[in-house]
């Protein structure tokens, strides 16, 4: 095999990796579903590619053939169930069922049928039979397509890529002598292209779980334009805190609020859709920005306040002030018609002119509300300051500028 194939496989088992710890993340958000799919999609996919170059320890050619076979059948009905199931098709518990017995009597049919020819005929039977089923498969897709269905026409594109790389392994498993490198090339860009595809089309397919996993965590104060909580959620928030920190006045609290100033300019320039932009960038940005044990929240309709619990060291909170205020000042291209389909195209270059205010309350009498208010009235403040950061130095009561940092 030429160092192309080579290198293409490569890249398809590369694929495979990042697809695996995609679903690691997934497991990590207790997306349990997007996990489960996407781990077992890598992993046939994988198994199937590697059984099928002849990399398993199965010396006998017979068992080998034998054992092929049985792969074909069983992965390309767990991927029919898959692609029924992704097209919205099996929506009720009867069609799941009706789906998984059915398929699962072909599969068997097919594999019984195998045992009464010898071998590499049983090993061509299932690769015809994978491949018809296959064909029935791109058929569903492009009536689902043609109905309008959302990401159809992207899982044709997947069926079509996996019925190529399918006919080219089972031609190499069956000529493994005779394959030439260009074959083997071929079936890796198909096979890749299917893995990125169908990965596509899971994560579009299941998305809307995440979003759902965020709702069901903060209820109806969800904000479905920055993913966080509300403003009104966020007052719930920060009384629940305060109340456990004032049976715990041994735990400080960190209070950080970041108000940006030119989003009034930007809805007189452009309107509500860049302002919606906007926000979504720049809380998207936050979240990526923020430690876990962090709670965030909206502010307001120009700003977000962060607490961070238990913060006995000044240095961490001002360590996320920092990192916060230049994750958020760098510019980002805000889409700016209502149009989807003009939204990429029509955009502006926009900078956050921000202003963030930090604190540490380590009194236990103190408001949240009070507390909330001087730390907002701080970021505005901050806005005059070079760091864009201001600080409550409790030993001179004073409200100072933190420095910038030589590095920055």
């Amino acid at each position: 095999m030429e160092k192309l194939a080579i290198g293409l496989w490569g890249c398809f088992f590369g694929t495979t990796a990042l697809i695996l710890a995609g679903a690691g993340l997934a497991f990590v958000r207790s997306l349990h579903r997007i996990s489960l799919n996407a781990a077992l999609t890598g992993l046939a996919s994988a198994f199937f590619v590697l059984a099928f170059l002849g990399a398993l320890p199965i010396s006998n050619a017979d068992a080998l053939a034998r054992f092929l076979a049985h792969l074909a059948t069983t992965v390309s009905g767990m991927l029919a169930y898959q692609l029924l199931a992704l097209l919205g098709i099996l929506r009720s518990r009867a069609k799941q069922q009706r789906a998984m017995w059915g398929l699962g009597a072909w599969c068997a049919c097919i594999m019984m049928a195998g045992w009464w020819l010898p071998p590499l005929q049983s090993l061509t039977l299932s690769i015809g039979m994978a491949c018809l089923l296959g064909l029935a498969g791109l058929g569903v897709c492009l009536r689902s397509a043609l109905r309008g269905v959302r990401l159809a026409w992207t899982a044709v594109l997947c069926v079509f890529c996996m019925l190529v790389a399918l006919d080219g392994l089972g031609w190499i498993a069956l000529n493994r002598q005779q394959a030439l490198w260009s074959l083997h090339a071929v079936s890796a860009v198909a096979a890749t292209l299917y893995l990125a595809t169908l990965a596509y089309v899971l994560w579009a397919r299941y998305a809307y779980l995440i979003e759902l996993h965020e709702v069901m965590a903060h209820g109806p104060g969800y904000d479905p334009v920055t993913r966080m909580r509300s403003h009104a959620e966020t007052g719930q928030m920060v009384g629940a805190i305060f109340k456990s920190f004032r049976n715990k006045p041994e735990e400080p609290l960190g209070v950080m609020v970041l108000t940006i100033a030119n989003l009034y300019a930007l809805n007189k320039l452009h309107g509500a859709v860049a302002v919606n932009s906007a926000l979504f960038v720049c809380a998207g940005r936050l979240r990526r920005s923020v430690p876990a044990h962090v709670d965030m929240g909206r502010l307001g309709h120009d700003g977000f306040l962060l607490i961070m619990r238990n913060c006995r060291e000044s240095g961490r909170l001002i360590n996320v002030a920092r990192s916060v205020e230049a994750r958020l000042r760098k510019s980002v291209s805000l889409g700016t018609s209502r149009d989807v389909a003009r939204f990429e195209s029509d955009n502006t270059v926009w900078v956050a002119e921000i202003g963030v205010g930090v604190m540490i309350v380590s009194n236990p009498a103190m408001r949240g509300s009070s507390a909330i208010a001087m730390a907002r009235g701080m970021s505005r403040t901050a806005m005059s300051y070079a760091s864009r950061l201001a600080w409550f130095d409790h030993s001179s009561g004073e409200i100072v500028e933190l420095p910038v940092l030589a590095s920055a």
